[in-house]
Formats: C-alpha cells, sequence, structure tokens
C-alpha cells in the first residue's frame, strides 16, 4: 500500500525493518510475525492507511448502494391532523386547532417504517468504526456480511464477534469510543418554531459502568474514603491530582446528554479529598472542609468549589480548585491545542537520591545505602527532646527512606543520638 503512492525504496525498507523488527519484553526478545509493534511511534498513522482501504469500501461502494430517496414520506395521521388544525384556525376556532395540533405532535411527521427509504452513516477511529443504518435488520446483516468479506479478503484482518454488533437504537444503545449512542425520545422539548428540538434526534450517552467504575477508587464498602497513597504528598499535589482525574473525565464525556450525571461522582471525590486531607493534617472533614469551601465564578455561573492558595514572597500566589466545572453539555467540544511545559518533579523520588550517590547527612560520596523505617509516625513520637539530623530530614521531606553512608548508616542502627560525622561537621 505504501509503494502505490511512495517511490523511495530507502523509506520503503525502512518501514519493512521496523515492522519485522520485533519487541522485547521482560529482557527477551520476541520476533514480529505481523502488525504493527504495539506502542511504535508510526504505528497509529501505518494504523490509518491500512484502514483508509475500508474507507473507501464503504464510502464508494456500501453508502452509495444503501443510500436511497431525498427524504421520508410524510406520515399519513400527523398530516391529517395537522391540515384540520389548520383548517380551524382559519375558522378562528383556535382551542380546537390547538387541541388538534397537541394531537398530531404524539405521531412522528414522517413515516419511520417508509419501505423505500435508506440511509447510511460511516465514522471510524483507528481500529473502531461505526456504521449507522436506516433499514431493516436483513439489510444490515446483509451490510455486515459484506464488511467481514472484504477485511478478511482484502485486508486479511478479522471482526471480533463479540464487539461486532447489531443494535436498535431504539431498544439499546451502542457502545462506540466510551460513549453510549441511541436515539433521543421528546414529546415536551420544542424549538422556536414549536417543533420536536430532539425527538427522533441521535443523542450521546455516558455509560453508567463508567461512572460505577470510577467511583469504586474512591470508595470502601459504599463509602468514600481516604486514598492513603496520597498522605505524603502536599496539600497542593492531593488536590491537583483529584481536580486532574476529574477534570479529564468531564473534559471527555462533555458532549454526553446525561452528563450532569457526574454530580454524583463529583461528591464522591470531593468527600474522599477532603477524608485525605483530614488525615494528612490529623484533623476533622468538617474543619478542611470550612477552610476550603468557597464559591467561585464561571461563565455559565456560580459554581461551588474547594480552593487552596498558597503565598509565595515576592510572588503570585499558587492556586488550586477541585471542581468549579460546569457539567452543561456542550453539541460541540473543541480541544484547544496547548503549548505542553517541561514537568517539574515535585518530589525527590528514590532513584534519583540513588544516582546521586550522596549521604543526606555528611554529603560523603562513597558506599551510599538506603535505610529505611516502618512508619513516619515513629519518628513524631512524644518525649524527643532533641532528633538527630537524619530524623529532622525524613520528617521534613514525609519519606521512609534516606540515602546514608556507611558510617552514618552504623550510627542509626546504633542508635547513637548523633553521627559522628555530623559532630564534627556542627564542631568545625
Amino acid at each position: 500500500m505504501l509503494r502505490e503512492k511512495i517511490h523511495d525504496n530507502r523509506f520503503l525498507r525502512l518501514m519493512e525493518r521496523l515492522l519485522k523488527a520485533g519487541y522485547c519484553e521482560e529482557w527477551k526478545y520476541h520476533p514480529s510475525h505481523s502488525g504493527t509493534p504495539q506502542g511504535g511511534i508510526v504505528s497509529p498513522i501505518l494504523s490509518n492507511i491500512y484502514m483508509s482501504k475500508l474507507d473507501e469500501y464503504v464510502e464508494d461502494t456500501l453508502i452509495p448502494e444503501y443510500t436511497k430517496e431525498n427524504q421520508r414520506k410524510t406520515h399519513p395521521e400527523y398530516e391529517r391532523l395537522r391540515s384540520l388544525a389548520k383548517y380551524y384556525r382559519q375558522k378562528g376556532n383556535l382551542e380546537r386547532a390547538n387541541t388538534l395540533r397537541k394531537e398530531a405532535q404524539q405521531y412522528p411527521s414522517v413515516d419511520p417504517e417508509d419501505p423505500a427509504y435508506r440511509r447510511l452513516r460511516y465514522v471510524r477511529y483507528a481500529d473502531d468504526f461505526l456504521l449507522g443504518f436506516i433499514g431493516p435488520k436483513v439489510e444490515a446483516e446483509e451490510i455486515k456480511a459484506k464488511l467481514t468479506t472484504f477485511l478478511r479478503t482484502r485486508l486479511s484482518l478479522t471482526l471480533a464477534a463479540e464487539k461486532t454488533l447489531i443494535t436498535h437504537a431504539r431498544a439499546d444503545r451502542a457502545r462506540f469510543l466510551g460513549y453510549e449512542i441511541g436515539i433521543m425520545r421528546s414529546q415536551t422539548k420544542l424549538d422556536a418554531q414549536k417543533r420536536r428540538a430532539i425527538h427522533g434526534q441521535v443523542g450521546l450517552y455516558l455509560p453508567k459502568d463508567v461512572i460505577q467504575n470510577k467511583r469504586k477508587r474512591y470508595l470502601r464498602d459504599g463509602k468514600p474514603i481516604h486514598r492513603t497513597a496520597y498522605l505524603n504528598d502536599s496539600e497542593y499535589d492531593i488536590i491537583h491530582r483529584y481536580q486532574g482525574e476529574y477534570r479529564g473525565l468531564v473534559g471527555y464525556y462533555v458532549m454526553a446528554q446525561n452528563l450532569a450525571e457526574l454530580g454524583g461522582l463529583r461528591w464522591t471525590m470531593e468527600t474522599s479529598l477532603l477524608k485525605t486531607l483530614a488525615s494528612k493534617n490529623e484533623t476533622t472533614v468538617g474543619k478542611v472542609y470550612q477552610r476550603l469551601h468557597t464559591t467561585m465564578q464561571t461563565p455559565t455561573g456560580p459554581r461551588t468549589c474547594l480552593k487552596l492558595v498558597v503565598k509565595r514572597e515576592g510572588q503570585k500566589p499558587l492556586v488550586v480548585i477541585f471542581g468549579g466545572i460546569t457539567l452543561r453539555r456542550q453539541r460541540i467540544a473543541a480541544i484547544e491545542d496547548q503549548v505542553l511545559l517541561p514537568r517539574i518533579p515535585r518530589r525527590s523520588e528514590l532513584i534519583d537520591r540513588l544516582l546521586r550517590n550522596t549521604c543526606e547527612v555528611c554529603g560523603t560520596r562513597d558506599n551510599v545505602e538506603i535505610h529505611y523505617i516502618r512508619k513516619l509516625a515513629n519518628l513524631n513520637k512524644k518525649g524527643r527532646k532533641e532528633r538527630p539530623l537524619w530524623m529532622q530530614i525524613m520528617i521534613a521531606r514525609k519519606r521512609k527512606s534516606i540515602p546514608l553512608c556507611r558510617e552514618c548508616h552504623k550510627d542509626v542502627h546504633y542508635n547513637r543520638p548523633m553521627s559522628r560525622r555530623e559532630g564534627n561537621q556542627r564542631a568545625g
């Protein structure tokens, strides 16, 4: 397929070698028998190039074959009632005309069972595709059989039987890219011309199982619980992580008709966040809520949120917010390209401290070892008059490990109140 439009043999040989290079897993080499390497930098574009043959087949063959008539026929009962309503309105009997108009709205304006009308729509993302078809189920099965034959004979691909389903949009919903897709029904929502605005239209929905699976992260025995993995982080980082998880979910499902159902998830996450902060500061949830709770103005009105302000001398304060995001659906969601700034590590990771190969007590760069403790609470026991330097460092960083040279490590295990090298440094 690449050779059809690319005639650079060096480039083609490079692509061939890339596809046959194999992969390494747990330090063991595995050859590539078929497909593109998982996670390869060119895998997405190669997938789109390969699946473009399917796009051409659907657009050039299937869609013209299964698209008939310009529009559906008018529903006979709807047309009869509308004509009567118009007649009585012209006669001046407005009450009878409005009654007939409401009766007409109980029927579709066009015949949904029009035997001559056909429509086929197609959308694809990577290797996932969805076809919307207006017509009988027999023809839908024919389309599926033709797709199966084309993929097997032309592209050597097989449709996954458990994922390739024929779903009636009025009775059920189809899953595509995390959304549920179905037909909306409403006789009461009208537009400016008093026409039914959404009845019979295609709607996007947030699946309920997605909300349930997301909530499980913050629940234990059905109740919100604190997250112990975040207790060693600062309050700023904890709120920033919770907000990132919530904002990403809202941003992805912003086009869903039932986006407001994320309000329950927001309450669960907010309660878990408050319990995490309360556990970290050894206080109550109510006191943390009173300290952080506020109201902020958004383009869609005021929204309650949790807000933390970290003051800095000579610089603007750091502000982090949880919540404050509207759950109003957007018909068109645009992704704004932002300049990605380099990530500044907020925590001193163990691997970085090991690679530095420096004792954090005396500064010696030789024979560095790691000292571990079971829990930080052991360092904060009451009754200690003076804590050694290594203990002060671990308390300040809220770390259960510290790099020490061999001599300082021995002093810690021998329970000496002050390292010999630390004492020499202070004396100097």
